[in-house]
């Protein structure tokens, strides 16, 4: 039986529900794949417009944390409303 293809994204939801630590590493494992050049184009080109999305998602999740650590006061995380 061959192996599963690496290729093949993990679940998470479109609307990037996933978590910064799930998006890099589906975003990792993307890259490695397209940069051997082994993919044919179709799945090259989905796998791009995934790469994107899931480089949103983190790049939104480190400044959702960017923004708590700027609210910091006093020692405690101030509440604040969520993007």
């Amino acid at each position: 039986m061959p192996a599963p293809d690496p290729v093949v994204p993990t679940p998470a939801s479109a609307d990037g529900g996933e978590s910064y630590e799930q998006a890099l590493a589906e975003l990792e494992r993307l890259v490695q794949a397209m940069e051997t050049g082994q993919m044919p184009l179709n799945q090259l080109l989905e796998s791009y417009h995934r790469a994107s999305r899931l480089l949103a998602v983190c790049r939104e999740r480190l400044q959702a944390v960017e923004t708590q650590v700027k609210l910091l006061e006093d020692g405690q995380l101030k509440d604040y409303p969520a993007p």
